[in-house]
């Protein structure tokens, strides 16, 4: 990434300077990239293939203002802290479903190092509501977050669980990956349909008081805890919902690919 691209992405999430590689500016732009880059998956509903090369996910998330799934938002972010000083790990995870896990490289997340030595930091800013800060990921302990309590816990053969309040995320395996070890599990989400990402339309942003979601036509608005749910009459309704609330500019609704069978 030069450092043109790099200045474009820190404005795209509203920082336009950064003080360092530590721990203090990392949690600042993980804040900032839930607050500006939304978890969506329009892209399959539009018919748009997506790709996990470094240039078509900055192209997608900086330049087009979009946003995307766990791979594309923690595939870009891993990118911008690279560039920055960070230190970074791709890790794979297995959702949870209830009490069971889900698929090898279901999700992606970030472990991070930062210059001043704290951490190591799991980060994940492509989870939907998660942690609004990042975790620490070798301490045991309750972890206090804006979103709730978290935990991040010894699992079987040295993986780690991560929960919220007492109910399991998912699972990380420790080997370290690469971009490209995604790409078939990527391609399984927007193809199959038994992926859960073909099932329904969501684009969601952390908010400063709550969150923001629109799921089909619902638009979902959250607020200190307070829940109100508005269906929207039209699709001029639901392009105006994606650009105000969002700032994503469409030309034309996304439509469900399939019903599909949830995982």
């Amino acid at each position: 990434m030069d450092d043109k691209v790099s200045d474009d992405y820190l404005g795209r999430i509203g920082c336009p300077t950064v003080s360092g590689a530590d721990a203090e500016t990392l949690r600042s732009l993980h804040r900032a990239h839930q607050m500006s880059v939304p978890f969506e998956n329009l892209s399959i509903h539009l018919g748009e293939p997506i790709r996990l090369a470094e240039a078509d996910l900055l192209a997608k998330i900086v330049t087009r203002r979009r946003g995307g799934f766990c791979y594309e938002l923690n595939g870009a972010f891993a990118v911008l802290l690279s560039a920055l000083g960070f230190e970074i790990e791709r890790v794979a995870a297995r959702v949870y479903e209830g009490t069971s896990l889900g698929p090898p490289f279901d999700h992606m997340a970030l472990v991070v190092r930062t210059a001043d030595g704290s951490g190591p930091w799991l980060a994940d800013v492509g989870f939907g509501a998660h942690s609004t800060y990042p975790l620490l990921l070798e301490d045991n302990a309750e972890q206090r977050d804006p979103a709730g309590p978290f935990q991040v816990v010894p699992a079987p053969d040295g993986d780690l669980d991560v929960l919220k309040g007492s109910e399991p995320q998912y699972r990380i395996e420790r080997r370290v990956r690469s971009i490209e070890d995604f790409v078939p599990t990527c391609w399984w989400q927007q193809t199959a349909p038994e992926s859960h990402f073909r099932a329904g339309l969501i684009c969601s942003l952390l908010t400063g008081d709550g969150r923001i979601s629109l799921s089909g036509r619902t638009l979902i608005s959250t607020t200190n805890g307070s829940r109100r749910e508005d269906e929207l009459a039209d699709d001029a309704a639901v392009l105006a919902a994606y650009r105000d609330h969002f700032g994503i500019t469409l030309d034309r609704v996304p439509q469900l690919v399939t019903s599909g069978n949830r995982r």
